[in-house]
């Protein structure tokens, strides 16, 4: 996962194929072509909706793209978030890279399955 502090990050979609995606938006009404990167919004740490979003975008739909987190991102949300399908984190202004890069790299692997891998671990070490 790629991590961003705030204070480099623009607050704007760049280009064209950058879609910023409110967090009441259903993803499946969505057309995803041409589209590169999608940013979803986290207004409060509690407020996952986000989440929900990112395991749609990446498990059912199938993008392949760059998603990212916005918004009130913590450092011990991180793990979640790359399970979920997130590629890039944009931290709130008050988190440490460094730690946040120490928090990504706890878990080097999870027994069940998630967004990213969607075979549990005791089926993919029987395959």
């Amino acid at each position: 996962m790629k991590l961003i502090h705030a204070d480099t990050a623009t607050t704007e979609p760049q280009s064209l194929d950058v879609l910023a995606l409110a967090n009441d938006a259903d993803p499946r009404r969505l057309t995803l072509d041409g589209v590169a990167r999608i940013d979803l919004h986290f207004p409060a740490f509690t407020d996952g909706r986000a989440h929900s979003q990112a395991f749609l975008l990446r498990r059912r739909l199938g993008f392949r793209g760059e998603i990212r987190a916005t918004g009130d991102v913590l450092v011990d949300q991180l793990p979640l978030l790359a399970r979920n399908g997130f590629s890039e984190a944009v931290l709130r202004a008050d988190q440490d890279l460094a730690v946040a890069q120490r928090q990504l790299e706890r878990f080097k692997s999870y027994y069940q399955g998630d967004a990213v891998q969607a075979r549990p671990r005791f089926v993919r070490e029987t395959a």
